[in-house]
C-alpha cells in the first residue's frame, strides 16, 4: 500500500512529500519527491525485527545539503566526467565542475536536489513514479530531458527502480541510485565484517583523481577480486596502489553476463549478525562499489552519527568517464531514443 505525508517545505514554499511503500508483511521503503531520494528501506532480520538498512537523514534540511549523496537519485550522469567536458556530434560540451576540474554525479545540484512531480501512484504494484523535465543546458548537458523514475516495493521485499526518458537532443544518460547500505542497520557501526560478492572478472583502474586510466583489467590476483564472497574489510587496507588512491574500495566493476536490456544478478551482500542478504540485479553493464571511505562525522537518522565505512554503495552504471573513452560502454542517448534502465535491490534472510 502506498501512503503519503508531508516531509517539509522548501525555501521556495513548495511542499515535499514522503511516500511510504509497504507490503503485506509490514516491510516498507520510503522515498521523497525532493530528489527522488530513498530515505528508508526497512526489512526483517533473522529474528523478524524490521531493520532500516540505508543511511540517511530525519529532516528535509539534511537532504538539501546531502554532501554524501545518501539515497540520491543521480542524473543525468552518474560518476565522473574528466575535465567536465566531452564531445557530441563534433561539438564540445562543457559541464559544471564540482570535484576539482571534473564533473561528479552531474553536479552541483543534480537530480538529487530537484523537486520531482509524483506523476503516478500504483496501489496494485505498490509503486510511485516521479517525473521532471531537465531543461536544455542544465549543468551543461544538452537537450530537454523528460525523465521518470519509478520505485516499487514488492511482496518479496525488493526495491525495484526503473528509469525511463527521452531527450530532444543527443545527450548523456547514465542514471543510478546512491544509497548507502548497512545490513546490520543504519547507525550500527562500520560494514567491514559484512560479506560481498561481485560477479565481475574485471574492474576499472583509476588515477589519483579517480578518473579511469581508460582500460578495464582483470581482478584476478588482486585485492579487487570479489568473485568469491569475502568480507568488505578483508583487503581494504592492502598495500595496493589503487586502494591508496581512493582511500579504500571506490571502483567500477564490469559485471558478468551483460546483454543489453536483460536484467541479471550482479552482486550480493550479507550480514551474519542480522542474517539479512541483499541481491543486486540490473540491466547495466557495470557497478561502482564504494565503501564509504569519505563519510566523516555525518549527523544521520535517529541521532546516529555516521563515520568512515558505516555504509557501502553498489551504484549500477556504465564506466566512469565513458563518454570520453571509446572502449567503454557508451552512455550516449540519441535524440528521440528511449532511455530505459532497471535495478533491483532484493532482500531476504539467511540463518
Amino acid at each position: 500500500m502506498v501512503t503519503e505525508r508531508s516531509f517539509g517545505t522548501l525555501p521556495s514554499g513548495e511542499e515535499v512529500k514522503c511516500f511510504h511503500l509497504e507490503n503485506a508483511s509490514g516491510a516498507y521503503a520510503e522515498v521523497l519527491s525532493f530528489g527522488a531520494v530513498i530515505t528508508k528501506i526497512c526489512v526483517p532480520d533473522c529474528q523478524g525485527n524490521l531493520t532500516d538498512v540505508v543511511l540517511g537523514y530525519d529532516t528535509l534540511e539534511g537532504y538539501m545539503k546531502n554532501g554524501c549523496f545518501f539515497g540520491a537519485c543521480i542524473g543525468r550522469s552518474g560518476n565522473r566526467i574528466e575535465g567536465g567536458r566531452f564531445k557530441l556530434d563534433g561539438q564540445e560540451v562543457i559541464l559544471a565542475q564540482n570535484e576539482g576540474n571534473n564533473n561528479l554525479h552531474s553536479g552541483p545540484d543534480g537530480f538529487e536536489k530537484k523537486l520531482w512531480t509524483a506523476k503516478h501512484i500504483d496501489q496494485e504494484n505498490n509503486s510511485v513514479t516521479f517525473s521532471r523535465i531537465s531543461p536544455d543546458g542544465e549543468n551543461g548537458f544538452p537537450g530537454e530531458f523528460d525523465i521518470s523514475v519509478t520505485y516499487e516495493f514488492t511482496e518479496k521485499n525488493a526495491v525495484r527502480i526503473v528509469y525511463t526518458g527521452v531527450c530532444d537532443k543527443t545527450t548523456v544518460a547514465n542514471m543510478t541510485n546512491h544509497s548507502y547500505f548497512n545490513l546490520a542497520g543504519e547507525g550500527s557501526g562500520n560494514v567491514l565484517d559484512q560479506y560481498l560478492t561481485i560477479h565481475a572478472q574485471s574492474y576499472t583502474p583509476v588515477r589519483e583523481d579517480s578518473i579511469p586510466l581508460g582500460e578495464n583489467v582483470p581482478v584476478d590476483g588482486t585485492p579487487m577480486d570479489f568473485r568469491k564472497e569475502k568480507q568488505i574489510g578483508k583487503d581494504i587496507e592492502a598495500e595496493f596502489e589503487q586502494l591508496k588512491f581512493t582511500g579504500g574500495f571506490d571502483h567500477n566493476y564490469v559485471t558478468d553476463g551483460y546483454t543489453q536490456a536483460e536484467i541479471r544478478e550482479i552482486a550480493c551482500a550479507r550480514c551474519e549478525k542480522t542474517g539479512i542478504v541483499m541481491e543486486v540485479l540490473s540491466d547495466c553493464p557495470c557497478v561502482q562499489f564504494y565503501a564509504g571511505n569519505f563519510v566523516e562525522q555525518e549527523a544521520g537518522k535517529n541521532g546516529h552519527t555516521y563515520d568512515k565505512r558505516d555504509g557501502f554503495c553498489l551504484e549500477t552504471q556504465v564506466e566512469p568517464n565513458a563518454v570520453n573513452v571509446e572502449e567503454f560502454h557508451s552512455p550516449v542517448l540519441e535524440k528521440g531514443e528511449r532511455y530505459y534502465s532497471e535495478t533491483v535491490y532484493r532482500f531476504s534472510v539467511r540463518d
